[in-house]
Order: C-alpha cells, then structure tokens, then sequence
C-alpha cells in the first residue's frame, strides 16, 4: 500500500512538471534529451520555483538517474542528508534549485566518474538554467566534478556571474564512497554543508532559522 502510494504521489508530480512556477526550466531538460537522442534527462521536481530560486544545488550524477524521473542528490541516503541539512536551516524547497553536472544518462546504466569532456559538456546547460532562475545568486557544489563544472563557470567571465555577483561553494558529495566516512566525520562534513547553505541563504537575502 506505501509503494502504491508512493507511485502515486510521484506520477502526481510528473504530471505537474510543467506547472508555471518550474515549466521552463523542465522545458529545458526536454531540449536537452533531445540534444542527445536516446539519452535520459532528469527532471526537476515542482516544489522548486524559478522565481523565487536563490541558490543552486549542483550535483556529481555519476550514479543512475533516480527511479522518480527527478534530479535528487544522489541515492535516498543522500536525499535524507541533504533534506536534514535544509530543514535545519529552514531552507524551504521553493528557494533552491537542484541540478545536475552531466545532465545525460544512459537508460539502465550508471554515469561513473564523469570524464573532463562531459564536465564541460555540462557548462552551457549550466549556464541555460542560470538564465532561467534570475534571482539566483549562490551555488553549492557537491562533489569532485561539480565543483570542476563551478569553477568552469566562473572562468567563463558571463556577464550574469558578475553581475549578480555569483558566488560557489565547493562541498563533499552526499553518497557513495565520499560519504564514508566514521560517524564523526559525517557529523563534521554536514556541518560544512550546513554552514555553505546558511551563508548562501544569508547573502542572498533570506532568513537563517
């Protein structure tokens, strides 16, 4: 019955994913497969809006696209740690947009290590969503090959990265192997991540709980 409803909810927010609050951005992700045929774009899920989006979740995909069709931070350990680490600050959905470095996935496969060509294969899809969320102005960067594809970005001199005054921070990826760790690192690294989300909250206008 869980599962059932669970399928459910999730059809329920495919069907809304073109919704105006995040239509254009999902848009983007159709142009993008189409980029590619026979490859597999994530969708964004609609609790976030282009808006009201201050800060952008970037992501190393170097796993399988999730089973929900929607871009999560990784496996659903991932998911819950970085859901933890927001509803701690009082990060609301609405503010943040999540994103993936390498857009693309293969049906069925993992990514793995992502190679430099299909980092910089991420830099204008990056750039695309970056016009589309027009009060955004911080990025945290989770993992290895994000934070390549954010420091790509910022060599790119864009005239919206100055002119929104962008800034990135450079984090430990949410799963896998990076995530480890002893209990206590894992206790230290959320701490880090926590500390890069207030900051990026605080300079980007929003409330801190």
């Amino acid at each position: 019955m869980t599962v059932m409803a669970s399928e459910t909810q999730n059809d329920h927010l495919l069907n809304r994913r073109y919704d105006p609050n995040i239509g254009a951005v999902n848009e983007l992700c159709d142009s993008l497969r189409d980029l590619k045929p026979g490859s597999e774009v994530s969708y964004v899920d609609p609790i976030h809006d282009v808006d009201e989006c201050r800060i952008l979740s970037l992501h190393s995909n170097i796993g399988s696209a999730h089973d929900s069709g929607f871009i999560t931070a990784g496996d659903d350990d991932a998911a819950g740690r970085l859901l933890g680490v927001q509803w701690q600050i009082g990060l609301r959905p609405e503010y943040i947009m999540p994103w993936n470095v390498h857009p693309w996935f293969t049906p069925g496969e993992s990514n793995g290590k992502l190679t430099p060509d299909q980092i910089s294969a991420g830099l204008k899809p990056l750039l695309k969503l970056l016009a589309l969320v027009p009060r955004a102005s911080a990025i945290v960067a989770h993992g290895t090959e994000a934070n390549r594809l954010a420091g790509l970005l910022l060599k790119t001199q864009n005239p919206l990265i100055w002119r929104r005054g962008l800034k990135t921070y450079k984090v430990r990826s949410l799963s896998g192997r990076s995530f480890g760790g002893s209990a206590t690192k894992q206790v230290e690294w959320l701490e880090e991540m926590r500390v890069a989300y207030a900051d990026a909250m605080a300079r980007t206008g929003l409330t801190v709980r």
